[in-house]
């Protein structure tokens, strides 16, 4: 991984075996973002992607593990408890160009990932809403 500072925010790259979640946390983290946007895409090998059933309170889980393109990333950054708090979508492509996507739990870069970072000047924090089981923000 490696990222410089740009206007409004923070460029990272990340690089083959890396995963993606775990390095824009480091980065949040290391630079004490509190609010902010998430754009990215590039190539993976490995992804878990999700939908969270609202009415059974319960995540739904899938596994890949092929060749993809990273078509769309996007997300946004908050403080739980006062740690990072990442809520990221993607969607891939195999190579049939046949898309999924969802919620991201993790996803492994096979080639290259090139991430925008947009940070706010503010904290946006979470809190477990009882109706849907979900961190909302909080204000």
């Amino acid at each position: 991984m490696e990222y410089t500072k740009v206007e409004n925010g923070y460029a990272l790259r990340v690089d083959k075996g890396e995963e993606i979640i775990e390095k824009i946390t480091e980065l949040c983290e290391k630079e004490n973002i509190k609010a902010g946007s998430i754009v990215g895409l590039g190539a993976a090998d490995h992804a878990i992607i999700g939908l969270y059933n609202v009415g059974e309170k319960q995540f739904h889980k899938k596994e890949l593990n092929m060749p993809m393109e990273i078509s769309s990333l996007i997300g946004n950054i908050s403080r739980k408890d006062g740690e990072v708090y990442l809520h990221c979508h993607i969607t891939v492509c195999d190579q049939d160009t046949i898309a999924r996507g969802g919620h991201l739990v993790e996803c492994t870069v096979a080639a290259t990932a090139e991430i925008f970072i947009t940070e706010y000047d503010t904290e946006i924090g979470r809190k477990e809403d009882d109706i849907t089981g979900l961190n909302l923000f909080e204000f």
